[in-house]
């Protein structure tokens, strides 16, 4: 039987697909990991620690051996993101994750329904990995894992709770201009670090219809980042409910 190797982002969707999972897969071969960018909020480690009793299980911590955190990588790698992605997401997840992984591994991810296009991708890529889906398959939304999420008990990490739609690191190059204004009122200092780095670089995390938009220039009131998580929750996020208390 080959392993099945779960991977906890330290949000809800991949908490809600490795619970799946074990209802899914009785008495498999399981372990559960998680990727450390060393830039997330420290309140997921309390939701891990959660996680941990909720799933009955102990979660791997990996981490890049080569670098402390995204700032280590952008300083040093002098590249904050562009057509490819950002360099952060190869260097302390991807990598990690390639070292710990095995040939046979059953890899499960929490792709949610709206994700359908990152799994295809993701297949078509990585044709060597046998990939499982369990939201997918079951229909589920982002929000119906924030949901479950929430009526398990389980404190949702500190990102959600401030409003962000993904738990990722605090200051994602990847974000958009009302994010990145989000950021400016909640981690004022993280929002000057960004836009000081991006002078130093001399690079722009986000950018306009007019080109690129420095942050130590960007209008306090452009972009609209939604300030409250959605808690809506379908039919098939209860029939999911049933799945994993059975």
């Amino acid at each position: 039987m080959s392993r099945r190797l779960v991977w906890i982002s330290a949000g809800a969707a991949s908490a809600v697909a490795a619970k799946l999972d074990i209802a899914h897969h009785p008495g498999a071969e399981r372990v559960f990991a998680y990727t450390d960018p060393g830039s997330e909020h420290p309140d997921n480690e309390r939701f891990l620690t959660d996680l941990e009793t909720w799933l009955q299980a102990s979660i791997e911590r990996l981490a890049s051996t080569k670098y402390a955190d995204t700032w280590d990588v952008w300083a040093k790698r002098r590249y904050l993101n562009g057509p490819t992605g950002a360099l952060c997401t190869a260097e302390l997840k991807k990598l990690p994750r390639y070292a710990f992984e095995q040939p046979d591994d059953v890899q499960v991810f929490g792709y949610t329904v709206e994700e359908q296009h990152r799994a295809d991708r993701f297949r078509e890529q990585n044709p060597e990995v046998t990939l499982c889906t369990p939201l997918i398959d079951a229909g589920l939304t982002k929000d119906d894992c924030l949901a479950m999420i929430d009526r398990a008990g389980i404190e949702l990490p500190a990102m959600y709770r401030l409003g962000y739609r993904n738990n990722n690191c605090i200051g994602c190059p990847k974000g958009g201009l009302g994010y990145w204004n989000k950021i400016r009122r909640d981690f004022p200092g993280v929002f000057d670090r960004m836009a000081r780095l991006e002078r130093d670089i001399g690079h722009t995390c986000s950018r306009d219809d007019d080109g690129a938009v420095w942050l130590d220039e960007l209008d306090p009131e452009r972009g609209n980042h939604a300030d409250e998580p959605s808690f809506e929750c379908s039919l098939l996020c209860a029939i999911a409910e049933a799945e994993v208390s059975a």
